[in-house]
Parts: C-alpha cells; structure tokens; sequence
C-alpha cells in the first residue's frame, strides 16, 4: 500500500493538498492522532492502495522520538512519502489575517499568531527532516499546488528525479523549498547600468552584458560540475524533485540569467528540468 502523509504549518495548504489527493483517486483522512497511524494502516491495507493521510501540530505526540518510532514502524511496511508545505511567514500571517481565524497554538494558550507560527515550524522540524517533498505555497494557487502534486506523485512511479532551477531576489526571501541555494551577488550587476536596469536576465541587452564577463562563465562551469558530480547519487536516493536556487539581490538580472544557462544544460543533456523565476513577477507589479 502506498501512504502520503500530508504535513505542514497551518495555513500552509494541507486542506487543499487533501482534497487535490483525493480527486485522483487516495482515501484520505483528515487529522488523524498519529498514535492511531500503524494499526489504521493495517486495517486500510487490506482493502485500499492508496492512502493519503493529513497531520497537523494538534495530533502530533509531545516528543520526537515517538515520531520517528511510528514512522519507522510504518515505513517498514508500506510505501511511504512525506510531503511538507511551508508557506512564508508574512504570508501566512496574511492568510490568517483574511480568514479571521485562531491558529491552533493560540487556541491552545496566551500566544500572539506571529509567536504561534513561529512555535509550530519547530515542533514539525522532525517531519521536515523527514520529508520527501518540501513545497513552498507562498505563491501557489489552488491550482497549481494540485498540479505539483500529481507532478510528484507522477514522479514516484517513473522514478525519474525532476530538476528545477529557480532563480530569486534575497531581498524577499529564500525559496523554502530550496535544496541548494547559490549566491550570486558578489558577480558584475548590470543594475548600474541605466540602459540595462529596466531589463531582466531574459532580455538581450543583459545576456550580452553577463556573457562578456569570465567571472560569470566560470562561476556557470564550476556551478555546473558541482551538480553533475553528485547527481548520479542524487538519482538514486529516491527523490522526486532536486530544487536548485540562484540568488541575487532581486532576482531580474543575474540570477534569472544564470538560471537560465543552467536549466538549459541540464535539459540539452536530456534531463527533466523546470526552469521558474520566483521574484520576476514582483518587478512587473
């Protein structure tokens, strides 16, 4: 039988990640005491192959290593994914702020919602160690979250890993989705530039500037190699997804060009590649 178990802050999505599992095909369980996990997977198994379960702070035991016993146990027996969503902090402040609702830690004692969502990513850091997805929803749709599932679960059965390559802006935050996150602020910036500062990596004129510049195509090769010495062993440690971020300071010009160079060569060598630029949108608005 294969089991999900759907995790991760409140507010963050796990409802619509339910319900999204449900429509193509799982039976699904909201909010399931996690000591009941191993014996209901026993009773499911006999009749169902394909279960998806949500956990959420208010059903998790007070210690850790009662988590990671049951998880061992089950993994043992079933075929097991975990999948974390994670949402901003600011976002998920906003989120709450519009439904008007009471975060489950503040329900529980005296504590502001900021003080509560920060509590919570530390009482479910051991399903984040666990996890084998990480999605962050700050920026998903109903829609789209729903597709990176399928995605993913698609993924599970072709057992072929998906490389995306997303470029960022440090000055709104690191994609928490991230597996390995490159800095690249310390190359040329074509910012200084006036004629080259309303442009974006994807334009022309900054393409020209960056490629000029051995520094860049060193940084480009070096990067390069570095993921291609390791993912043959990323390949086989059953993963779905590797999420590698390119950061500068605000995700238009050099990060959005290097992202670009990389995703494309790993795609001209015939892998799996997405290629998104995370703060691109911002700059529009």
């Amino acid at each position: 039988m294969e089991l999900i178990i759907i995790s991760g802050r409140s507010g963050a999505g796990k409802s619509v990640a339910l319900r999204a599992l449900e429509d193509i095909g799982y039976y699904c369980i909201d909010n399931l005491p996690l000591v009941l996990l191993p014996q209901l997977a026993d009773i499911l198994a006999k009749n169902q192959q394909a279960v998806a379960i949500s956990l959420d702070i208010r059903n998790l035991p007070e210690t850790p290593n009662i988590l990671d016993e049951i998880l061992t146990e089950i993994s043992t027996q079933y075929q097991v994914r975990i999948i974390f969503l994670d949402a901003d902090r600011n976002i998920l402040i906003h989120r709450y702020s519009d439904s008007r609702r009471l975060h489950p830690l503040s329900s529980q004692s005296d504590l502001s919602l900021e003080t509560a969502i920060d509590l919570e990513r530390e009482y479910l850091d051991p399903l984040v160690q666990n996890a084998n997805l990480i999605i962050d929803t700050s920026n998903l749709s109903t829609h789209s979250l729903a597709e990176h599932l399928r995605e993913f679960l698609r993924g599970n059965t072709d057992k072929e890993l998906k490389i995306v390559v997303v470029s960022f802006g440090f000055k709104y935050g690191l994609p928490l989705d991230a597996d390995y996150v490159f800095d690249v602020r310390f190359l040329p910036n074509p910012h200084w530039d006036p004629a080259l500062r309303p442009q974006t990596g994807l334009d022309q004129g900054v393409i020209n500037f960056l490629s000029q510049h051995k520094e860049v195509h060193n940084f480009i090769y070096l990067t390069r190699n570095y993921i291609e010495t390791w993912l043959p062993m990323l390949e086989k440690n059953n993963r779905s997804y590797l999420t590698i971020a390119i950061g500068c300071t605000g995700g238009k010009h050099r990060s959005v060009y290097i992202a670009e160079q990389l995703g494309n060569y790993f795609k001209d060598k015939g892998k799996n590649v997405k290629i998104q630029h995370k703060s691109l949108e911002k700059h529009k608005k």
